[in-house]
């Protein structure tokens, strides 16, 4: 065991910190941008706890370090294993797999191996930073196995995983090779947690056709094998979500509004402003909503000098060729619609490829009367929530795909099947004529879902089932007593 342990332990694919190195060769280490590291961040400064990850660059080792309050524990990643590990299987397999194959999986057993290898590498590396008892969580697809592993070499811990991306239904799931592998990882948690109730019945229905364990919401039986004894394992869903209240904060900077009011100037000052925020990904029906944005420009429903899109798309696994790809059509379908119908001093689209630090994501959501979300798989997709919270003012409409999380609660959203481009075009016309009484009630509702269920609800929900899960171990069975005050975080005050 290492010198140090830590009573609270969170291990992701990803560290929190980004390494910069600047002109002068001088390393240092900046807090990632990121939905996870937003999430957990809170966590983490109040339990003094530990993060387990990747720093972010191939071949780089890095003795372990103190960012920001979080001890920082850097596991290696050599580029075969980017390659094989992260690209290859993440990716290539997991990705496409868990989001209904909307692109085909590859499946190689170089790529499933190597997963093996690296998942192997976290565990032991959050075991040997644990202390007795610990409470270690696992984060999202890229580490599906870490939960069996650890339970293997700790079977003292206390061990939750959350799966931030859909867990698709059977019959999808059931085309992976390692689909028992991945069911029995995932069922060395003590709690596994998904971003919806349909993602945690699959997981369920999986357990059922692959191990024939008996299943009861939430409660799945696993029975003793070895050394170990039998478990209950909970599977139900924990929506995640944003610190609403950081971003109300941010929004209401004046300094935000201004440029707010300067983006929508330099923009021509349209009547509308539509935005689209997405990272550059098969799953985000960018297309689909150029499509419908371009068709009606053409049929005369809408017109540049009056509507303008904004839209953002962050680069996004560059290396893998069906990214590279998506990059082209959608730069040549920009072209083409800013050809056809833009003018000398009004663009149609203004498509910026390329990220943005949080202040300014939170002058682009002000700026915008209409936000579009047209993902055909998202787990949950938090930019809907960052756009709500970020409007104090009670204005502006949401647009949102019913294949996000975020549909499951936000439901005063205008909610659309993206593939019925014809459905997409109506509500884009009725959010942009949407009398301003009809968008404040809107706005109203979902800013209080919002708030509801903030980022801090998530995690205290979730961890207080995990401590709760050490208590209950008896099938289907009654829970002991628990201690709600100690993994409580604080909710910041709204301002």
């Amino acid at each position: 065991m290492a010198d140090e342990s830590y009573r609270f332990v969170v291990v992701s694919n990803r560290l929190p910190v980004d390494r910069v190195v600047d002109d002068s060769g001088e390393a240092s280490w900046r807090q990632s941008p990121g939905g996870l590291v937003t999430a957990l961040e809170p966590v983490m400064r109040a339990s003094g706890g530990a993060w387990v990850g990747w720093v972010g660059q191939p071949d780089l080792e890095i003795e372990p370090f103190d960012e920001n309050g979080i001890r920082i524990i850097p596991v290696p990643l050599s580029d075969s294993d980017l390659e094989l590990y992260y690209e290859g299987f993440s990716n290539d397999t997991l990705w496409p797999l868990y989001h209904d194959v909307i692109a085909q999986p590859g499946y190689h057993r170089v790529w499933w191996e190597r997963y093996a290898v690296v998942n192997r590498r976290f565990a032991e590396a959050a075991a040997a930073v644990s202390e007795p008892g610990a409470t270690v969580w696992v984060q999202d697809y890229q580490l599906q196995l870490v939960p069996a592993m650890l339970r293997e070499l700790r079977p003292d811990l206390l061990i939750g995983f959350f799966n931030h991306i859909p867990f698709p239904a059977y019959g999808i799931f059931s085309q992976l090779p390692w689909r028992t592998q991945i069911i029995e990882g995932l069922l060395g948690a003590d709690v596994v947690g998904f971003q919806r109730v349909a993602d945690a019945g699959n997981f369920s229905r999986a357990v059922r056709r692959l191990r024939g364990y008996p299943t009861r919401t939430p409660y799945i039986e696993v029975p003793g094998m070895g050394d170990q004894p039998a478990r209950r394992v909970i599977a139900k869903a924990f929506p995640i979500s944003i610190d609403v209240a950081g971003f109300e904060e941010l929004a209401a900077r004046p300094e935000v509004q201004e440029r707010a009011r300067q983006i929508r100037h330099d923009l021509g000052d349209p009547a509308t402003v539509m935005l689209g925020v997405d990272r550059l990904d098969y799953t985000k029906g960018i297309t689909h909503r150029l499509k419908a944005y371009g068709e009606l420009l053409a049929e005369g429903r809408l017109s540049v000098e009056d509507v303008t899109l904004v839209q953002i798309a962050t680069p996004s696994r560059e290396r893998v060729e069906s990214y590279r790809q998506l990059r082209d059509e959608i730069e040549l379908t920009v072209g083409r619609i800013n050809g056809d119908y833009g003018t000398i001093s009004h663009q149609a689209i203004s498509y910026l490829h390329h990220g943005f630090p949080r202040e300014e994501m939170a002058a682009m959501y002000l700026a915008a009367d209409v936000l579009l979300v047209t993902a055909l798989r998202d787990g949950m997709n938090l930019v809907a929530k960052e756009y709500v919270a970020a409007r104090a003012d009670e204005d502006g409409v949401l647009i949102l795909s019913e294949f996000t999380g975020a549909s499951d609660e936000l439901r005063a959203a205008l909610l659309i099947n993206p593939h019925d481009i014809d459905g997409v075009k109506d509500a884009i016309v009725r959010a942009i004529e949407m009398p301003r009484h009809d968008r404040r009630k809107r706005m109203r509702s979902l800013r209080k879902r919002v708030a509801e269920n903030d980022v801090s609800h998530w995690s205290n929900s979730f961890l207080t089932t995990l401590r709760e899960s050490r208590g209950t171990q008896t099938p289907f069975g009654g829970g002991a007593p628990f201690d709600e005050g100690e993994w409580t975080i604080e909710r910041a005050p709204r301002p």
